[in-house]
């Protein structure tokens, strides 16, 4: 398997991680606007960014070195957005897509300690 831009990394990443918080606030209620609030909360930048906080005990050297070089990528200067969060955010949708496309099996432990480090139950069910 060849290696791809880390950009395309980000991209995959992006969505297996919206695909990963969908699976979880589908759960919580069936309210749709209650459905789109719960997963906006998950899926932004500064939540992303505290993740990646959390979670960077968990990575190992090669992951560590993927985030930091996610954090080097140019973005347009067209975001409404803190620099800083979006490479942050960046930087984990680039681990997360990295190993959705390369180890599956990484993927899915990183999975399980994100599942262990979101606290869902901040919403109730409906």
């Amino acid at each position: 398997m060849h290696e791809l831009n880390i950009k395309n990394y980000a991209h995959i990443g992006d969505a297996v991680y919206e695909v990963f918080i969908r699976e979880h606030t589908i759960l919580m209620t069936s309210n749709l606007k209650k459905l789109h609030k719960y997963t906006v909360y998950f899926v932004n930048a500064g939540f992303q960014t505290e993740l990646l906080e959390k979670i960077t005990p968990f990575l190992t050297e090669s992951e560590l070195e993927l985030a930091r070089r996610a954090r080097n990528i140019p973005t347009s200067s067209a975001r409404r957005i803190n620099r800083t969060l979006h490479s942050s955010a960046t930087s984990l949708e680039v681990v997360l897509g990295y190993n959705y496309i390369h180890n599956k099996a990484r993927y899915n432990e990183l999975t399980v300690i994100m599942e262990n480090l979101i606290d869902f139950s901040l919403f109730k069910s409906v």
